[in-house]
């Protein structure tokens, strides 16, 4: 299973996700300090908010979250063959999850994909703090040129 994840910097946290519950018709799958994410099934989307003040109503990120290891190689190969770099992080913690992703930059706008699988839940949003312009655990990962 494949699904678009469209990550959001909300100003207020309790009332983004008490308008993106009623606007889905789902309650949140995930709640933690300055975090939400909704597993919508129709459409197929993963919502991360990310409460960020001041940034209220902007994109942090975009992503791909696909069901399984393989499948983040499979698009990792298939994209290296299209002549795009892609940013690997394996074995992260991010969003409170352990995950293998990896990023790559759209072109000409740089704005920031990341293709991911869940391995499992974590206690914490990301293992070490990144500096404040990284998506999440971006500035971790290593370059990969295709």
């Amino acid at each position: 299973m494949s699904r678009v994840q469209l990550a959001l910097n909300v100003d207020d946290l309790d009332q983004s996700i008490a308008f993106y519950s009623v606007l889905f018709g789902t309650e949140p799958a995930k709640v933690r300090p300055g975090y939400a994410n909704f597993a919508v099934a129709e459409p197929p989307l993963k919502l991360v908010l990310i409460e960020n003040p001041g940034h209220g109503g902007t994109i942090n990120h975009l992503g791909v979250e696909v069901a399984d290891v393989d499948s983040v190689d499979a698009e990792q190969t298939r994209l290296a063959t299209h002549g795009m770099a892609t940013i690997d992080e394996r074995g992260t913690t991010c969003c409170y999850a352990k995950q293998d992703k990896f990023w790559v930059q759209g072109a000409p706008d740089a704005e920031r994909w990341e293709v991911y699988t869940v391995l499992a839940d974590s206690p914490t949003f990301r293992a070490e703090p990144t500096n404040e312009t990284s998506a999440c655990c971006i500035a971790n990962a290593t370059q990969t040129q295709p």
